[in-house]
């Protein structure tokens, strides 16, 4: 596995003309920050050596470089999911080409249900700390060369960055919630009994994606911040029939509020 990661990123080095040190991972709708981006160079993830492929509607499979808030970045848009049948390994393969890649920081975004009864559709949760309920975890194995054998989790989404949010929100007249996302395997939405138990366990917001890519990257030594966009809210009195195109819908009315605070906090960090 290392000498595929490596064999990856030494492709990528040959085709990529700038220098970023910041990655952002684009989620279920949120693919339209790639607007914001003053690209450079696009990749196909098809053409990439050893790269998976997205296979979910909304994730257009391809890799972006070039600057977004006057720093250069990299950005995925469109990313993997156990439940397209990709193992751990190959879902967060890259975010390990990232680390070869000179990677240092780490802005991933979701679109979330809501498991928090205070939270409405469209509202933006800056995810403080997160819960594996996936079948497995990424770093099962032998362990790649890349970070210790057991990786803390204290601050997996960094302080410094939330703290940053918070005040780039708050300058911007925009309301975020904080809260603890949870990780699922998919690909079937939550059951209303799923998602009181989720928010008696403490989780705020739950989604089929990010914790292994965080995981990873913390591994990694990678700062991470992340942000959930309140697609659905479930675990209520009454049931509500939760679609992917709902979900698309809610994320994309979401994501200039969104796009607002990432670029300003690559633009600061």
């Amino acid at each position: 596995m290392y000498k595929k990661i490596q064999d990856t990123a030494a492709w990528l080095k040959e085709r990529i003309t700038t220098n970023p040190e910041t990655a952002i991972i684009l989620g279920t709708g949120l693919g339209h920050l790639s607007d914001e981006i003053q690209k450079e160079t696009i990749i196909p993830y098809s053409e990439i050596p050893n790269f998976p492929v997205s296979t979910v509607e909304g994730h257009n499979g391809q890799l972006i470089l070039g600057k977004l808030g006057g720093k250069d970045i990299l950005a995925m848009e469109g990313r993997f999911h156990y439940y397209e049948g990709y193992d751990m390994k190959q879902v967060t393969f890259p975010i390990r080409v990232m680390y070869e890649l000179g990677i240092k920081t780490l802005f991933v975004s979701n679109a979330a249900g809501g498991t928090n009864h205070t939270f409405g559709i469209g509202d933006l949760m800056i995810i403080t700390d997160q819960i594996n309920f996936m079948p497995e975890n990424p770093l099962r194995g032998e362990n790649i060369p890349q970070g210790p054998r057991f990786p803390d989790m204290g601050h997996a989404y960094d302080p410094e960055l939330i703290e940053l949010a918070d005040a780039i929100a708050k300058e911007l007249a925009i309301d975020v919630r904080h809260g603890v996302y949870l990780a699922t395997q998919g690909p079937a939405y939550e059951a209303p009994s799923e998602y009181r138990m989720f928010a008696h366990w403490g989780a705020d917001a739950v989604g089929m994606s990010t914790v292994p890519e965080v995981i990873v990257a913390r591994h990694c030594g990678i700062r991470c911040f992340g942000i959930s966009i309140i697609t659905d809210l479930g675990g209520h009195a009454q049931v509500v029939k939760v679609t992917h195109e709902d979900v698309q819908k809610a994320a994309a009315e979401a994501q200039p509020r969104m796009a607002a605070i990432m670029r300003e906090m690559i633009a600061r960090s």
